[in-house]
């Protein structure tokens, strides 16, 4: 019976199984404890160069920094990787240095005698300029540019968030796209975040070496001319140069990771890895070449100085600065040759206009200034962006239809503290919040005043005073009504959004709700609609019940009573007035809020009939309402409303059927809180209290 044999197990095995790293780091903190052999310790060093070669390769490679975005773990386990290395060494160095300079391997054999020279001293000196070098200059420069770019890049992240939510809401990208650069701009601070700490890494590393150096020659003396009997000389020679090449095998590494580092944090990201970027930059110009090899001629022709050298590099420079500058108009030519033969985009100035050039405005727009753009951060804490969208969601399911999404920018034309509400490109409303405060407002009545800048509520126009946080407390011990920035601009927006919803219902979202209909009735809808009944007709019906804040949650009704009467008119106000007979109950209990009895107010009898008379000779083009009377009967109406308002109770006016559709046009705009309902409105459970009748001095 044949035996399944087991497949060997590769990196790549490894790698899945997720044992790498673990593998890795065991072996690391392994080679600190476990003493090696000088041939296992030679392997180990040279890894560790072509290690560092490679990650100073891939830097030098690489188009951008995130390209590379686990650098700073690889700089981590590199510098472990070192560090035990050293310790490992230095264990070898102690107990088998008095056997020779070969007792440690031949990489740190070859470093202290061939690197060197021999000489312990000249390998003393060479080894503190490499620590100088990689400590003074390139750590300390790197460590700054590291603390300083990811200072800058937490500073920028609200300006890109708010950048990328702002061609999200312009409709410049998709939701995708807007969720890469997201995760891009989050990915790009934990880089560079990252960078800062890895640096001290780096610099704590060359520190370690410095250490580690003295160390190892006091150590070495002790042991050589104690333990083994050695002579001072001999075992400051041999322990020395054994200290040295270690030093060194370990400093080459470290200092190849400190460019690398330092290269990584002065980058530019572009299209083109360094060397391109090098090479086109700093030779670009053949003019910068010019004037570097008529320097170097003049020095070279000084007597006394290297005339070869500088005459040869002057003349170097000269041929280069030469051959850029024709160069350039051959590149230019195969660059026309290639548009000449490839299609591309024709020039803005040369291009023809296209309907892509018409851009289609907002639908609904909330534009801040500059000092608002945090309430718009969530990583600043900002709320605006959850509180719109609750808005939304609650008057979508209010109001009975999608409203479009709210495109939030910052325009640095407001003011810093203000904001406007847009809807189709035209503002609505402004007004101004303070980030750092919240609005107290008076309801009408509080028992004591508070200190702070006086302000009013954008919304109801009530009496407010913007006040510190922490004088909230103190603010609704006395009555008053806090609230934050955010909630006041969602407020302000959700009255805006209902005051003018009808506007935002098209044939597009009159489409969709008939379609979900047509799922509960479709022999109705292919029927009636469009052949019968056009869309725009349930359009206008639907705009003018949202214009007076009654939903359309209720489709069916509402396009049953439109088909049932169609037959009758085709009027729109007659269609309308017809569904909000049979909605009357919603109507009516959404005034009343579920009372018993309805208070109402009432025209005079003498005063309907005069309106009734009105009315008449208007349909028949031979009359109109009298100015004054008008301006008089607003003037009562509105008096009466406050009353109704002052008393905590909602205002209504009841009139004739045929009077109601002239009432509305008469007081819209100048009582807008006045309910106008006709008798054939009121479900007939529901009890009528007169409390006020306008209209008698009017009438005479």
């Amino acid at each position: 019976m044949a035996m399944a044999q087991a497949a060997p197990l590769s990196l790549s095995g490894i790698n899945r199984m997720g044992l790498g790293a673990p593998l890795l780091l065991m072996a690391i903190l392994a080679m600190m404890v476990i003493p090696l052999a000088p041939f296992v310790l030679d392997v180990t060093f040279t890894f560790n160069i072509a290690l560092s070669l490679v990650v100073l390769l891939a830097v030098i490679y690489s188009k951008r920094p995130l390209e590379f975005a686990v650098f700073p773990t690889v700089l981590l386990i590199a510098t472990l990787l070192r560090l035990s290395l050293n310790v490992a060494s230095t264990r070898v160095v102690l107990l088998h240095g008095h056997s020779g300079p070969d007792a440690a391997g031949k990489v740190i054999e070859s470093f202290g005698d061939f690197v060197v020279g021999g000489n312990y001293t000249v390998g003393f000196v060479v080894f503190t300029i490499l620590v100088v070098i990689n400590f003074v200059v390139v750590t300390k420069g790197a460590g700054r540019i590291s603390e300083v770019t990811a200072r800058f890049t937490l500073d920028a992240m609200p300006g890109k968030q708010m950048a990328i939510d702002a061609d999200l809401n312009a409709g410049l990208i998709d939701q995708e796209e807007a969720k890469t650069r997201r995760a891009e701009v989050a990915q790009e601070s934990d880089f560079y975040g990252a960078m800062d700490g890895a640096s001290k890494f780096v610099r704590g590393d060359a520190i370690a070496g410095i250490l580690i150096l003295f160390i190892n020659i006091l150590g070495g003396l002790a042991i050589g001319s104690m333990q083994h009997g050695m002579d001072m000389g001999d075992a400051a020679r041999v322990y020395t140069l054994l200290t040295i090449g270690d030093g060194l095998v370990a400093q080459i590494p470290s200092l190849l990771l400190s460019t690398a580092a330092a290269i990584m944090v002065t980058r530019v990201s572009t299209a083109s890895d360094m060397g391109q970027q090098i090479i086109f930059q700093l030779f670009q110009s053949p003019k910068t070449l010019y004037v570097t090899a008529g320097v170097l001629g003049l020095i070279g022709i000084i007597p006394g100085m290297p005339n070869v050298a500088f005459l040869l590099l002057a003349i170097g420079a000269g041929w280069l600065g030469y051959y850029m500058e024709h160069r350039q108009p051959v590149e230019e030519e195969t660059e026309q040759e290639q548009q000449i033969e490839a299609p591309v985009e024709t020039p803005e100035e040369d291009r023809e206009l296209s309907w892509d050039d018409v851009e289609l405005i907002d639908q609904i727009g909330l534009e801040v200034g500059y000092r608002l753009i945090p309430m718009v951060d969530r990583r600043q804490g900002g709320q605006l962006l959850s509180r719109v969208k609750g808005v939304r969601k609650k008057l979508t399911q209010e109001l009975g239809f999608l409203l479009p999404a709210v495109h939030i920018r910052d325009n640095l034309d407001l003011e810093p503290n203000s904001y406007r509400i847009v809807i189709k490109d035209a503002t609505i409303a402004r007004s101004s919040v303070q980030v750092d405060a919240e609005l107290a407002i008076n309801p009408g009545q509080v028992f004591g005043e508070l200190p702070g800048n006086k302000s009013t509520d954008p919304v109801f126009g009530l009496e407010a005073v913007w006040i510190d946080v922490s004088q909230r407390d103190q603010a609704q011990t006395y009555g008053y009504t806090v609230v934050d920035p955010s909630t006041v601009i969602a407020t302000h927006m959700s009255q805006i959004l209902q005051d003018h919803a009808y506007e935002l219902l098209g044939h597009k979202e009159v489409q969709s709700l008939i379609e979900r209909y047509k799922e509960h009735s479709p022999k109705v809808i292919d029927d009636i609609i469009p052949n019968v009944i056009p869309i725009s007709v349930i359009l206008k019906v639907m705009q003018n019940l949202l214009r007076e804040s009654i939903p359309i949650r209720d489709i069916r009704t509402i396009i049953e009573t439109i088909i049932e009467h169609s037959a009758i008119t085709k009027s729109t106000d007659a269609l309308t007035a017809a569904v909000r007979v049979a909605l009357g109950r919603l109507i009516v209990e959404r005034i009343s809020n579920d009372e018993e009895d309805l208070p109402v107010i009432t025209l005079d009898m003498s005063l309907e009939q005069l309106l009734q008379q009105t009315l008449k000779s208007m349909s028949e083009g031979t009359g109109a309402i009298e100015p004054g009377l008008a301006q008089q009967l607003v003037h009562s109406l509105r008096e009466a409303s406050e009353r109704q308002e002052l008393a905590g109770q909602a205002s209504v006016l009841l009139v004739a059927d045929s009077l109601r559709e002239l009432m509305v046009k008469l007081v819209r705009t100048n009582i807008p809180r006045l309910h106008i309902l006709a008798f054939s409105e009121v479900p007939e459970h529901k009890e009528i209290r007169i409390v006020n009748t306008v209209g008698s001095n009017q009438a005479d």
